[in-house]
């Protein structure tokens, strides 16, 4: 007897549909179809909305293939041995273990089987009401208080971690009824009494250095559940996925998949994420929005106090100085609000946290200017994600740190500015150093009249990161970069390599451009590294014929080594920017200002242009930039901005008719701004400034979707498409056939059993098919 066809539905049934994952996704999610990520993300909306807690990317990779089922049975049908998982101890060093990892939690004579939902570190050191040490800010895993300037002394990889375990992930058979819960919590034994499990968390040496989620939780996979990774229980195995079951086969598969998925998670429109994790935004809307402990009332509070905590009193005489920075840590903060407890407890810790991150993130972005609250002079940024909740940083006076670094990345620092040397050189804080050391004005600050000038502050900030291994950061290619073929490094690098006691050496400069053109001998080359110069630079590089000025490039250097690693990050779909197609991350300011006509690899000038191309040129290049792009110029200085001598009367005709052709063209476009005292023009137009007429550029990218991708509605398109062979639930009192026990006996071979499996009872199985969509 067999099945009745499965009716598919919007929303993924495991063991009843086939599966959600793909091979596609092996590949990560911009290899995989998009009908297949929609129907990936449709499921995880669900999963979202199902579960107690916020959902970690590892958690919804665990969802998905293992088949997680909604409605409150969760994972309680799995293909388990939940005696198989490692084992928790609260107060005991363990092996350190990720989200999404798979647990037994030993508490006497019961075993408590729980699913890792969420943690933080959990440093001794921070007080009670959130105020954090800067030095723990942000510190390696291990690291003891270091003297100012001074090196970290060596230490073991061992970090204090509160893990988060949802209890209920595996159903109603392996729960624990409230009452006997209750009882742990009061006896904080084996769980404490918000229901969570503390331990010295132990991390190997390979992992010391990149504790990034993704990794460390492949990594666990591997070593704790590769037996799952090969099983023919699941709905469908990785080995299966991967066509293969190697180590190399399974990582690979893995991190394509957990990209994949990520994605998915990261990109549903009902939900919102804080870093990994993501929460409905329905259950973000009803949280802080109610009048309780932990609401409205109470998440204006904690950002209030991130400004109010450093701000100086207003009965400082003037004068005097009040510089101060301080840490404040979002766990223990909400530990000290009043009748928070019920909201601290189980997962729900989770959830208030996100939120709380979540508020304070939506502070910033919204009421203030790259963290910088200008009536108050005070800078809010995240310095550290993981530590208690997360820690955010508070200075005052904030306006000699709004440089321009994204306020939401967390820095870290509370631990790199004791360690390390300041990332620039100390002077003006208004003004940033050019790629030979000029300096400049920062773009968003120059007059709308102003000669561009070839220095390196034009565009985003450099996001310079740097641990004990490694430093990277992020630049927009310049017009200069391209015509010289040199690269500005960073100032730490060039001092890092100062013990090789001359100005110039041959190093080794490897390119990836996925997705470009790039010729082999592009891809490693041997370029000079120039140490005379003030940050450093790279010289004889041979740029790709496609790399233009504004393309994003992300570079990473190990310490102490000779060899530089260049990559761009293609856009998800290209687009189209006044003709130019544009298929890699880019940044709009300098692709409006040094992609003006007249711009080239060869060369720069507006020899030969029309009066409309010159009118374009000259907005472009001469006009106030914005960060995404746009360009506007005070209009009586068009003239001054073309021509180096008083136009004639008929060269001004031909301008106006230049200007009006572009505005009905909408190349251009109109704008009002207004006129300090000091001359200098201001857009939007300030009260009691007198009104002055504006012409502005847009940039006004077109996305052009890649062949079958999902920037526009999908057709149905009858595609023929190949699914594997997956378990299917049967009706009860339902048997599979003699053939569909062959051939899952057969599919269970291609993973290494050489005479199979026997079907698990209650499931047939489905074959390798074909089937159109």
């Amino acid at each position: 007897m067999t099945a009745t066809p499965t009716v598919h539905t919007d929303i993924w049934r495991p063991y009843e549909d086939e599966p959600v994952l793909t091979p596609a996704m092996t590949c990560g999610h911009r290899a995989t179809p998009p009908e297949e990520l929609h129907r990936l993300r449709r499921y995880l909306e669900a999963v979202v909305a199902d579960r107690r807690g916020p959902v970690h990317t590892a958690v919804a990779f665990n969802a998905a293939y293992f088949g997680y089922e909604l409605g409150g049975v969760g994972h309680g049908n799995g293909p388990f041995d939940p005696d198989a998982f490692p084992a928790l101890t609260s107060g005991h060093r363990v092996p350190a273990v990720p989200v999404g990892a798979l647990v037994q939690i030993e508490a006497g004579s019961v075993t408590l089987y729980a699913e890792i939902v969420y943690k933080e570190g959990r440093h001794p050191r921070i007080e009670e009401d959130g105020d954090v040490p800067a030095w723990v800010s942000g510190a390696p895993v291990g690291a003891g208080e270091p003297h100012p300037g001074g090196e970290p002394e060596p230490s073991e990889a061992v970090r204090r971690e509160l893990l988060v375990p949802d209890l209920t992930a595996f159903g109603p058979a392996l729960q624990l009824d409230e009452a006997k819960l209750k009882r742990f919590r009061a006896r904080q034994k084996w769980l404490n009494s918000d229901g969570h499990v503390v331990v010295e968390a132990v991390y190997p040496d390979e992992q010391r250095d990149r504790l990034d989620d993704t990794s460390a939780f492949v990594h666990h996979l591997l070593v704790h559940q590769r037996e799952s990774l090969v099983s023919p229980l699941v709905p469908v195995s990785v080995a299966h996925l991967a066509d293969g079951s190697s180590e190399d086969d399974l990582r690979v598969a893995l991190e394509g998949l957990l990209d994949t998925v990520g994605h998915a998670l990261h990109t549903g429109d009902s939900l919102r994420s804080w870093g990994p994790y993501a929460l409905s935004r329905r259950r973000i809307g009803a949280g802080l929005s109610d009048d309780g402990p932990l609401g409205t009332s109470d998440m204006c509070a904690l950002t209030g106090s991130l400004e109010r905590g450093v701000a100086p009193s207003g009965r400082r005489r003037r004068g005097l100085t009040d510089s101060r920075t301080l840490y404040t840590a979002v766990g223990p903060w909400l530990r000290g609000v009043k009748g928070a407890e019920p909201l601290l407890t189980g997962v729900e810790y989770a959830v208030s946290v996100c939120r709380a991150n979540l508020a304070v993130a939506d502070f910033i972005r919204r009421d203030t200017d790259n963290g910088l609250r200008s009536g108050s002079d005070v800078r809010i940024t995240l310095d550290d994600r993981f530590e208690n909740g997360g820690i955010w940083r508070s200075r005052h006076p904030g306006a000699e740190e709004a440089d321009g670094s994204d306020p939401l990345h967390a820095a870290g620092r509370g631990w790199r500015d004791l360690v390390e040397p300041p990332p620039l050189p100390v002077g003006e804080p208004s003004r940033q150093r050019g790629s030979e050391g000029e300096e400049e004005p920062p773009t968003e600050a120059c007059p709308v009249d102003a000669p561009l000038a070839d220095d390196d502050s034009l565009g985003p900030p450099s996001y310079l990161r740097m641990n004990d291994s490694e430093v990277s950061w992020q630049v927009p290619l310049r017009l200069a970069h391209l015509l010289e073929g040199r690269l500005p490094l960073k100032e730490q690098i060039r001092e890092a390599l100062r013990h090789l006691d001359t100005d110039a050496v041959r190093v080794r400069l490897e390119l990836s451009h996925p997705g470009g053109m790039t010729d082999e001998s592009e891809e490693v080359q041997d370029v000079v590294l120039d140490l005379s110069a003030e940050t450093g630079m790279l010289r004889e590089v041979q740029w790709p014929i496609d790399f233009f000025p504004g393309l994003r490039l992300h570079i990473q250097w190990p310490r102490g080594g000779t060899v530089f690693r260049l990559y761009t990050v293609e856009l998800e779909d290209p687009v189209d920017v006044d003709g130019r197609l544009v298929m890699h991350r880019y940044d709009p300011s300098v692709l409006t200002r040094e992609n003006a006509p007249g711009s080239t690899r060869d060369g720069d000038s507006s020899a030969g242009l029309d009066t409309r191309r010159l009118v374009l040129r000259a907005v472009r290049r001469f006009g106030r930039l914005t960060t995404d792009g746009h360009a506007l110029l005070d209009r009586a200085t068009l003239p001054k901005a073309i021509y180096d001598v008083q136009p004639a009367p008929h060269q001004i005709t031909a301008l106006e008719e230049a200007v009006a052709e572009c505005l009905a063209d909408h190349h251009l476009y109109e704008a009002t701004g207004s006129r300090g005292a000091d001359g200098e023009p201001h857009h939007p137009s300030r009260d009691g400034e007198p009104r002055i007429p504006l012409i502005g550029y847009a940039p006004n990218p077109v996305v052009m979707p890649r062949t079958g991708s999902g920037g526009v509605p999908q057709q149905p398109t009858g595609v023929e498409h190949f699914v594997h062979g997956f378990l299917r639930r049967l009706p009860t009192g339902w048997e599979p056939t003699y053939a569909q026990r062959a051939a899952y006996r057969e599919h269970c071979r291609r993973v290494g059993k050489a005479d199979g499996w026997e079907l698990p009872h209650g499931y047939t199985f489905v074959g390798s098919h074909s089937r159109r969509r």
